[in-house]
């Protein structure tokens, strides 16, 4: 009897002092890069300017979801080929549906996990752009 409350005491207290988005999901996202053409120079601008990849597509890019606590993380992709127009992508984290899995279990300790994780944001897997050819 002892160990099945025991048992029930430990899950519980994990449930409330984790988050549903930092269990379930991530805060870094893999986000594929590919264009027509193929080869295609890129680079990834963060919300202050700075370029925190660059390089020729098909690729794959590893971008945080946050941008600090409670801010969604936005970032610009510039996209360059000789015979063609420059072209800027934007991507924005969008709030995760597994956040407000935190609110169904009453747990503000989840909130706040998930907030400073920034699990409570996502990314799209995948930017694909069609470049247009210079006239």
């Amino acid at each position: 009897m002892l160990n099945k409350v025991m048992l029930s005491l430990c899950i519980v207290s994990l449930l409330v002092s984790t988050g549903c988005a930092t269990i379930v999901s991530k805060s870094n996202y893999p986000v594929s890069v590919a264009s027509k053409p193929s080869e295609v120079k890129f680079n990834v601008i963060n919300s202050e300017g700075e370029i925190l990849f660059s390089g020729k597509t098909p690729t794959v890019v590893n971008l945080k979801a946050a941008d600090g606590f409670l801010r969604s993380a936005r970032y610009e992709i510039t996209f360059e080929k000789e015979g063609y127009q420059t072209t800027t992508r934007n991507i924005n984290s969008t709030i995760d549906e597994w956040y407000f899995g935190n609110l169904i279990s009453f747990t503000l300790m989840g909130l706040l996990i998930d907030s400073a994780s920034g699990a409570m944001w996502k990314i799209d897997k995948d930017v694909y752009i069609e470049l247009i050819p210079e006239e």
